[in-house]
């Protein structure tokens, strides 16, 4: 009778343990919540009509809906696709507007798709599911724009140029039961970008941008 009664209790903490809730091999992951890109950026200086305005860019923080989905190849490997509705940033000169129409230069809006490799350490006597990841980005610019003071004052025909670049993350799943957790990442994606534009009829750029942003995001996931 003893030994029937500890059968069923075991079973009946099983059902409960993290050991039910780890992720496994053949699992899909489908998370959403907030995802903030912080950009680490620095610039060469604008270039306008083959003058140097010794003036930089900065581009400012920005929170959007992040999606992700993830496949577990193994127990302790999954792949990962980073998605989220497009991130809008204001671009600004990093010191006194040299035109003065206002310290905001525009806004660009672009989509940050990254797909990741990542590891588990898949501790199954833990609800935490600590993991690191490395992988790869495409990051796709889009409405770029001037701000009508810097429209009137001449400035137009701003475009950003695609980038692709290598991402590194470390993340953790909180094990809520077996379908439910809570996700929070942080990663650093390598975005570096040249723009170019027309002040009247001449031509300017920046040569180089790097944005580099770290990439925080908290979210609810489910697994199928």
């Amino acid at each position: 009778m003893r030994k029937y009664t500890l059968s069923a209790i075991c079973l009946a903490l099983a059902a409960v343990s993290p050991l039910a809730a780890a992720h496994q091999q053949g699992d899909w992951i489908v998370r959403g919540g907030l995802t903030t890109v912080a950009p680490d950026e620095s610039s060469s200086n604008i270039l306008a009509g083959g003058a140097d305005l010794g003036v930089a860019l900065t581009v400012d923080n920005n929170t959007q809906l992040g999606l992700n989905v993830a496949y577990f190849v193994t127990d302790n490997i999954n792949i990962e696709l980073l998605a989220a509705t497009p991130f809008k940033h204001d671009v600004n000169f990093s010191v006194a507007d040299p035109l003065g129409t206002g310290n905001r230069l525009g806004e660009v809006t672009h989509l940050p798709p990254t797909l990741t490799a990542n590891y588990y350490f898949n501790d199954a006597s833990s609800a935490f599911q600590p993991y690191v990841g490395a992988g790869i980005n495409y990051t796709i610019f889009f409405d770029e724009s001037f701000t009508g003071a810097n429209s009137n004052a001449g400035l137009s025909d701003l475009s950003l140029d695609n980038s692709f670049g290598l991402s590194a993350q470390v993340g953790m799943d909180y094990q809520i039961d077996k379908k439910w957790h809570v996700n929070a990442s942080v990663r650093f994606i390598d975005i570096e970008t040249e723009a170019s534009f027309k002040v009247g009829e001449a031509d300017g750029k920046v040569n180089s941008i790097d944005i580099d942003p770290w990439v925080y995001t908290l979210s609810v996931g489910y697994t199928f």
